[in-house]
Formats: C-alpha cells, sequence, structure tokens
C-alpha cells in the first residue's frame, strides 16, 4: 500500500476560517483508468470553528441496514445542507471555488460524522448517474481528527492512503466512481472527524 504524508495539526485550526481560492497547494495524483484523485493539506485554516459549528448545528441521522441476516447499525451519522442544518458560510463559499475551479456546480453538500475510530465507511463507489460515472467529480473536506482515506481498483487490489483531517481537501476525478473505490477503515483511536462531501446534481441524484 503506499501513502501520502500526514501533517500534524497546527494551532492555525482555531483561527477563523480561511482557504486559498488559487488552490496553489494542490497535488494531484494520477491513478490508472484515466482517473485521478488532487489534494490540498491543510486547505482549510481555522477549521475547528467550522467543525464546532457543523457538529452542534446540525440534525444528525443514524441509519440501519441489513447484515448477515440482521439489523445494524451504520456506523457513523449522516446530514445534508441545508436540509439538516444552516451548515456554515465557508461551506457555501468553497463550494464555490470549487466550481471555478474545476467547472462545475457543487450544488450537493453531504456530511458524515465519524464519532471515533469505531465509525468507518466500507468500500464503495459514490453513485453517479449512469451517464456521468466516468467523469463525476467528488470533493471532500476533512475537519477534525486525521482518519486514512484509503482508494484502490474496482473490485480489490492494492490501495493508495491518503490523509484526511485537519481541514484537509480531497477530490475525486476523471473515471474514479466507475474504476476505483474508497473507504475510510476503523481506527484504534480516533477523535471525531465530519467529513464534508461537495457534488454536482448534474452528476448525482439528489438526495
Amino acid at each position: 500500500m503506499s501513502s501520502h504524508p500526514v501533517l500534524q495539526p497546527t494551532l492555525l485550526g482555531n483561527e477563523g476560517p480561511s482557504f486559498d481560492p488559487s488552490f496553489a497547494g494542490l497535488r494531484r495524483t494520477e491513478l490508472a483508468y484515466e482517473s485521478w484523485i488532487d489534494q490540498a493539506q491543510g486547505f482549510l485554516t481555522g477549521h475547528q470553528g467550522v467543525f464546532d459549528a457543523l457538529r452542534d448545528d446540525t440534525r444528525w441521522h443514524g441509519h440501519q441496514r441489513v447484515m448477515y441476516d440482521r439489523m445494524v447499525d451504520v456506523p457513523r451519522l449522516t446530514a445534508s445542507i441545508p436540509r439538516d442544518g444552516p451548515g456554515h458560510p465557508v461551506i457555501r463559499e468553497i463550494a464555490d471555488a470549487l466550481g471555478e475551479r474545476y467547472g462545475a456546480t457543487f450544488d450537493l453538500v453531504a456530511l458524515a460524522l465519524y464519532r471515533d475510530g469505531r465509525d468507518s465507511v466500507a468500500w464503495h463507489r459514490d453513485r453517479a448517474r449512469r451517464e456521468r460515472r466516468g467523469r463525476a467529480l467528488v470533493a471532500t473536506l476533512s475537519l477534525g481528527e486525521s482518519r486514512r482515506f484509503l482508494v484502490r481498483p474496482h473490485g480489490g487490489g492494492p490501495s493508495t492512503a491518503f490523509s484526511a483531517g485537519w481541514g484537509d481537501l480531497l477530490v475525486m476525478g476523471g473515471a474514479c466512481q466507475l474504476h476505483w473505490e474508497h473507504c475510510v477503515p476503523k481506527a484504534q483511536q480516533a477523535g471525531p472527524r465530519i467529513s464534508v462531501m461537495f457534488r454536482s446534481s448534474a452528476d448525482f441524484v439528489r438526495f
């Protein structure tokens, strides 16, 4: 498994929120099958205040699913903006900046709260519209504790690890949602993390 360096949190997390709309710190990792991931570590400074606002002012939902013939809790909480809360003004600003950068309208914003290391998300591809799977964009802003974000070829294979926390930004593009899977595995010790996912209704069905 290959990996990318993980940055440690700094006092910048406690300042007012700000980000670089020029995306000067963005670095691209080229994947096979005409796919890529852009990463900007520490993209959002002042992320702690945004984390606190989303955690405290959002109506979080728990879900269940069938596994091995019984109902089990999905190991994370979810929400969307604005349906479940006002979000934070910087979220809209980042969505607009992403739109200018990538030429898309990021009008769908979903949230996931990983309460501790026991919360996770299994290997999956995001459910893009069938005709858009080869070019759907998904941007993820990670707030709070850092977790490993893994990607691998669809169906299995060696994985690549990215950091996801402390204001990091990841953008999956090209044919990622067609040929690649991603996950956030469980961790022995981890504090809370919020994942802010930006998508376009041109690529995904509105939720």
